[in-house]
């Protein structure tokens, strides 16, 4: 039996916390490690804790939660994995999240099911943004950066050739559909494990962060 998903969560209403944690704690492969009210807090129980998935308000005290993302994820030893939870469904909420390096995006008034299969999405590496809202930050991010313009750190690398071959290609376009590993394995008739060994050659080949990153990569520079 594979060791529990450890999740640190991070808001601060202290009643959002305890309701998170009921629905989280109820599931026998998540176990709830730390809690946190303020950014600051986030990123010093990030750094002790070491969380697999921390579950991150945006609008808290002393540091609001995307910067605490980012601080969090330039932490080179880090390896969590940060899904945003927040009441506001705004698209500047959205792009500067995964600029930062949030790995998600989920809205409050989701049901406990969603946010349970977000923290499970995110521990598996996997984005776990709504194909609405992956297009919306995609047509965002278009419109405001000009294509010979040298992209965020949070995107991508300088100096990278891309040299896709045609399977990590055709791997690449369902990305930017939004498809599961699992939707992407039964669409090219290969196993999962297959699907996350030609995305981790993606992600190396296009020098970016993840997933998410990818599929915006992907769009900016017409690769899907």
């Amino acid at each position: 039996m594979s060791a529990p998903i450890r999740v640190l969560l991070v808001d601060d209403h202290a009643v959002m916390r305890a309701g998170f944690r009921m629905i989280l704690d109820a599931e026998p492969d998540i176990t709830i490690v730390g809690e946190a009210a303020t950014g600051l807090e986030a990123v010093a129980e990030a750094s002790t804790l070491r969380p697999d998935v921390i579950c991150m308000d945006v609008q808290m005290p002393d540091l609001d939660g995307l910067e605490a993302t980012r601080r969090i994820i330039a932490d080179p030893s880090s390896r969590s994995a940060v899904v945003i939870v927040t009441t506001f469904d705004r698209d500047d909420y959205l792009f500067q999240a995964l600029d930062a390096g949030a790995s998600g995006f989920l809205l409050k008034n989701a049901g406990p099911e969603q946010l349970v299969e977000a923290v499970r999405v995110a521990a598996a590496g996997d984005a776990l943004l709504a194909p609405a809202v992956t297009r919306r930050v995609i047509e965002r991010f278009a419109r405001t950066q000009p294509m010979d313009a040298s992209p965020p750190r949070a995107f991508s690398a300088p100096g990278i050739r891309v040299d896709l071959t045609e399977r990590e290609s055709e791997v690449l376009r369902l990305l930017a559909d939004a498809r599961s590993n699992a939707e992407i394995a039964a669409a090219l008739y290969i196993g999962e494990a297959t699907v996350k060994t030609h995305v981790s050659n993606l992600l190396q080949k296009l020098g970016v962060r993840d997933r998410v990153a990818a599929v915006v990569y992907a769009h900016r520079h017409g690769l899907a």
